[in-house]
């Protein structure tokens, strides 16, 4: 029996390491763009405060592109607004966001009101909290030339402080690559390869109007799933770029506001009812499974599973410039996410609506 078991071990850590060593060859840094694109930098923002005054002055120093910047002050209680109105700049733009309308989300009207806003084709959304590099636009910008899709995504650097951070949130990569076969995703329309990151998009007019924009996912809580999938839906391409080198990004500051965010959206990805159960194999067998096989029988077979685990981690963090004591925690790292996902579900089944910026919203599934 414990053959078997590190057996399936071995095939649900392998599995991952080899289909991310395939997606690292192809997802890469985008190319500046040619000539000097002009892009809208639209910037949602509530209660911002601590971090707006430095997104737009990093959005500002755009180099390589004409570059206007909105700031969509979503009813801020603090200073966000007054912030944003000292800054000098013909560039920039500040805006007041309309009443929040039955069944949207905080962020999805933003973006949406934003997007009527902007005057360019090209049109990036970034939230508060990002910090782009001089040459980030314009390299975005290359992207969407080089590539025939409607909706691309980065995803920053995560910048972790506290231990929850550290243990949680570079799995982003490691499901993303790990899972995530990106070969069949830029052959097809299909919305089940849709995927993205919330904090960085870039998009076409044209196709964003076709796809329905944000209003497609008005009550949506995870962006970087649901407008992908939506572009897709309406039959049009969306892509992935590393952005590591292109932004970073302090997505929550303590364990509260990471189990705040963390919960608010899980049931609109990993988190259903459905979905749960088979992630919960899958990552429990292939990452958490070795390293107790190794503890209780050791062996080369469970030796391999936790090396192909482990190794993947250290590759990512080598590769995205992340904790290694992360990667070596990666087991616990993985069973924290899952008792994430598993609280959310339950949230959700018991009706118990999620928080977000001192809003309260219904679960979605």
């Amino acid at each position: 029996m414990m053959l078997v078991l590190a057996g399936l071990a071995v095939v649900l850590a392998v599995c991952p390491l080899l289909l991310a060593l395939i997606n690292l060859g192809s997802f890469g840094l985008p190319p500046l763009a040619a000539g000097c694109p002009a892009v809208s930098v639209l910037i949602p923002a509530r209660n911002e405060q601590a971090t707006i005054g430095a997104a737009c002055a990093h959005a500002l120093a755009s180099v390589g592109v004409v570059v206007e910047v909105i700031v969509l002050d979503d009813h801020s209680t603090d200073r966000t607004r007054s912030i944003v109105g000292a800054i000098g700049d013909v560039r920039l733009r500040l805006a007041s966001a309309p009443a929040l309308a039955p069944g949207w989300s905080g962020k999805q009207s933003a973006c949406a009101h934003l997007a009527t806003l902007a005057s360019h084709e090209l049109m990036v959304f970034v939230d508060a909290d990002v910090r782009l590099a001089p040459e980030a636009v314009s390299r975005m910008a290359g992207f969407m030339q080089r590539h025939a899709v409607g909706l691309a995504s980065g995803f920053p650097r995560q910048i972790v402080g506290s231990w929850s951070e550290r243990l949680v949130l570079p799995l982003i990569h490691f499901l993303l690559l790990g899972f995530l076969p990106m070969g069949l995703m830029r052959r097809s329309v299909s919305p089940a390869f849709g995927a993205g990151c919330g904090q960085l998009f870039i998009a076409r007019r044209a196709d964003y109007r076709l796809a329905g924009g944000h209003a497609a996912i008005r009550a949506s809580l995870h962006d970087g799933l649901k407008l992908p999938r939506a572009f897709r839906a309406a039959g049009i391409r969306t892509g992935l770029f590393d952005a590591t080198e292109l932004a970073t990004c302090r997505m929550y500051s303590d364990a509260s506001s990471l189990w705040e965010g963390l919960t608010k959206n899980a049931t609109e990805g990993m988190g259903t009812p459905r979905a749960l159960p088979l992630w919960t194999v899958v990552l429990v067998g292939g990452q958490i499974l070795p390293l107790l096989l190794l503890v209780l029988v050791p062996g080369w077979v469970s030796g391999a599973a936790v090396s192909a685990s482990i190794g993947l981690r250290l590759l990512l963090a080598w590769r995205f410039r992340q904790p290694v004591l992360s990667a070596v925690l990666h087991p616990i790292g993985v069973a924290a996410l899952l008792v994430v996902q598993w609280a959310a579900l339950i949230r959700c089944a018991r009706g118990v609506p999620a928080t977000w910026r001192g809003r309260a919203y219904p679960a979605q599934s």
